[in-house]
């Protein structure tokens, strides 16, 4: 804004710069999509490495291809994925238990499911207790999984919906494990045994109890004058006593329900719960000495366990196309930005040859409309060079230039078992891509020496030069193993690319680094909208295009000496005539020549004779 002069002096202003930077965008970002042991249901979820999915999708699982996908990914280079459970649709349910109240078993009050479905849900327990400020009136929840690897701890939580802490707003909110619900008025009971309420001075302390959990029955003394001192006088004194006496006695074979139990102080009464996982495990007192220490007044299990969960099966192909309308499958990508490639590497197993062009093609429409590349799997039928020659024209629907076939699959060791067995390469090819992204750039082809596949032992089809030859004019990209290097990409062309289609997009790169232009020209010239459209416009948009091209241009992107001879911005009158300017639209011309791989190398050795000395 204009300077208001007010005094004789020298003014500073600070003129912005007309320029404006175009970030470049991500090229390597790989989306998976399929079954997986858990995960929420059609939900895209960002990872950063192999140990986030062990985390958030329950790790690798034999009749789960997108485990052992995601494994090869990050094996061979991949830095982040997209993954989206898949489930065929009416399978799978989320393991669950309903709390009863605390003043009656038969009357649930809190349905506490597990957050996705699956058998992992029957591994949760819940527990309960009144450690709060207000005891009387608001609890305490932990959950946590039979191996205390993952634990939320959720306090003064209410059943009243009108107060701040609502178990379900709270829980529901915060909990990546569980789903709340309340089912009735009441407050849900704690577990443990729970003791009656201690009004005044204790009882006489220095008595015989027996205390049961599970089927190993104790006998001890509570207070032994000569051995513990001086009796309790507080709530808090008699229930570390209790504790040490309770973790003091003999164990079961191989269990910790009285080495681990735990006595909690709340208000006027105590908690006691067995260190045990075991919901059979309740903690009994018994006897007249127990009776009037109010020890037998409600006894629930240490834990309350999920169960009922049950895997989803693995999806069909309707399942994996999905809807539009309701984000599923594939089509819950459409919200997500930022992914380059697709991989479905179930679609490999397929029986109908019909089934997987369908599923390819469904996710060839999203690529075209977000600017992704799909990596293809070779069909596992496929088991040589005369049976790919002959599978191939089932692939013509598809032949895109957003999509590349990838053949044979990989044979490697399986984590699980230590057994060779095969894989499709998609994961492993979306690794090296991201590897050599990293390395070189997107415009570099993701194959030769340097597209070595890690964590492979050998390929299900060894192919000799000749039968390369072969399928590499049919756009079949073949990996192959060579002394010493060993299993390596040998192909980098698109579906579009064989030798009969006379595509343009014929090099799997040329495609890639297309995209890559696109869409962060795309992202780049946002600021654009509701601008002037007028001259000045117009060259704020070409100094911005040419500024992000030559510094594509200066990293090895194009060819040509100059930039002139690698890439031009036209957006002027010529491009944006009146009509344009009338209608709102300015246009934007660029052309790039981007470096194609050399697929030949042809050397021509001459021999000289002698010759004669001059």
């Amino acid at each position: 804004m204009p300077t208001i002069t007010s005094y004789p002096g020298v003014y500073v202003e600070e003129i912005p710069s007309s320029a404006r930077t175009i970030t470049t965008v991500t090229t390597s970002v790989t989306a998976f999509v399929g079954h997986t042991k858990r995960g929420p249901l059609n939900t895209p979820v960002r990872i950063t490495s192999f140990a986030d999915f062990e985390h958030h999708f329950g790790g690798l699982t034999p009749n789960s291809a997108v485990g052992y996908a995601v494994h090869q990914f990050f094996g061979n280079g991949g830095r982040i994925a997209v993954i989206v459970r898949v489930a065929k649709r009416g399978s799978g349910e989320a393991a669950c238990v309903q709390l009863p109240d605390e003043h009656d078993d038969d009357c649930p009050v809190l349905a506490v499911r597990a957050k996705e479905p699956g058998v992992w849900g029957n591994g949760l327990h819940v527990t309960v207790d009144y450690n709060t400020s207000a005891p009387d009136e608001t609890f305490n929840l932990q959950v946590s999984d039979a191996k205390n690897r993952a634990r939320e701890v959720f306090t003064g939580l209410s059943m009243d919906r009108g107060h701040g802490r609502f178990v379900e707003s709270v829980v529901n909110s915060g909990s990546s494990l569980i789903h709340a619900e309340a089912l009735d008025e009441g407050r849900p009971a704690a577990s443990g045994t729970v003791s009656g309420v201690f009004d005044g001075e204790f009882p006489d302390l220095a008595v015989e109890l027996t205390v049961c959990i599970g089927d190993v029955e104790r006998d001890f003394t509570l207070h032994d004058p000569d051995q513990d001192g001086e009796a309790p006088t507080t709530l808090v004194e008699l229930a570390l006593l209790l504790e040490r006496k309770l973790r003091a006695l003999p164990d079961a074979p191989g269990k910790r329900a009285f080495a681990g139990a735990e006595v909690v102080p709340f208000g006027n009464r105590l908690q006691i719960i067995a260190g045990s996982t075991d919901p059979a495990d309740e903690v009994r007192f018994s006897g007249e000495c127990a009776g009037d220490l109010g020890l037998d007044e409600t006894v629930n299990p240490p834990v309350f366990a999920l169960c009922g969960g049950a895997d989803g099966d693995p999806p069909g192909p309707s399942d994996l196309i999905g809807s539009e309308a309701a984000k599923t499958g594939i089509q819950a990508l459409r919200d997500v930005h930022d992914v380059n490639l697709l991989a479905l590497p179930e679609v490999s197993d397929y029986e109908s040859t019909e089934d997987a062009v369908a599923v390819i093609a469904a996710a060839d429409r999203l690529c075209r409309e977000r600017r992704i590349f799909q990596l293809v799997d070779a069909p596992s039928a496929w088991g040589g060079v005369d049976s790919v020659r002959a599978g191939i024209s089932a692939f013509e629907p598809v032949r895109s230039d957003h999509a590349g076939l990838f053949f044979p699959h990989l044979q490697a060791a399986d984590p699980l078992t230590g057994r060779l067995r095969a894989y499709p390469p998609c994961g492993a090819v979306a690794g090296i891509i991201a590897r050599t992204d990293g390395e070189r750039g997107v415009w570099k082809a993701p194959a030769g020496t340097e597209a070595k596949v890690r964590g492979v032992q050998s390929l299900s089809v060894q192919l000799s030069d000749r039968e390369n030859g072969l399928l590499n004019p049919l756009g079949v990209n073949c990996l192959r193993t060579f002394p010493v290097v060993g299993p390596l990409v040998w192909g980098s062309r698109t579906l579009a690319g064989a030798d009969s289609v006379d595509s343009e997009w014929k090099y799997l790169p040329v495609r890639r680094l297309a995209l890559h232009v696109e869409e962060s020209l795309r992202r780049g010239l946002q600021w654009v909208v509701f601008e002037p459209n007028d001259d000045q416009l117009w060259q704020q948009i070409r100094l911005s295009a040419s500024g992000y091209l030559h510094a594509l241009f200066r990293q090895g992107a194009f060819r040509g000496r100059t930039p002139r001879e690698a890439y031009f911005v036209k957006c002027d009158s010529d491009t944006t005539t009146e009509a344009d300017v009338e209608r709102g639209v300015v246009n934007v011309v660029v052309g790039i020549a981007p470096v194609k791989p050399a697929e030949f190398v042809i050397v021509t050795i001459q021999q000289l004779t002698g010759q004669p000395e001059v």
